[in-house]
């Protein structure tokens, strides 16, 4: 038996975990073997990840203490494991894929992303979506295409200017 005060102390830990977690994935870990549950620990760990077991009814206080209103009740339901992601919210979204793809566990039951809710039926759209790092590359790529086109331009002027002077240089010599 918990006591109340173990109770406080583990939603008060948990919410220190939410706080800064840019990816929360709630998963379900039931009937998963030891040798499962620890390739899944070792996948989390190397991606730098937390992962954290707590009973459902705690994990909806810390929600509920952080802000976190959106997961549905159905959601919430038989053994719950948390991965929290503080850098790179799609990560664990990867990890979970990767190792569920051997035997269908752990199951994805729910993931926050920057707040905005997503059900355990989403895994796929959720590893799917680009990394921060590609995300960066590419806004940076975006930025730097309409540079490059003004100075290929402006060489190509440049070309063509020249171009013309050589041919009229080309006149004149031969007049």
């Amino acid at each position: 038996m918990i006591t109340k005060q173990t109770k406080v102390q583990l939603v008060a830990e948990l919410v220190e975990l939410l706080k800064g977690a840019t990816g929360i994935y709630v998963v379900d870990f039931t009937t998963m073997t030891v040798a499962e549950t620890n390739t899944f620990r070792a996948a989390v760990r190397e991606k730098e990840l937390t992962y954290k077991v707590a009973k459902n009814t705690l994990l909806k206080r810390a929600f509920a203490e952080v802000g976190i209103n959106n997961i549905p009740d159905a959601n919430m339901f038989g053994q719950s494991g948390l991965v929290l992601c503080y850098d790179d919210p799609t990560v664990a979204a990867k990890v979970i894929k990767q190792v569920s793809e051997k035997s269908n566990k752990p199951r994805l039951k729910a993931a926050v992303l920057d707040g905005q809710f997503f059900d355990g039926a989403e895994l796929q759209t959720l590893a799917k979506l680009p990394s921060k790092l590609d995300m960066i590359a590419s806004i940076i790529g975006s930025i730097n295409a309409p540079a490059s086109g003004i100075v290929g331009a402006i060489n190509a002027v440049m070309r063509d200017l020249a171009s013309v002077i050589e041919e009229v240089a080309k006149k004149n010599n031969a007049a």
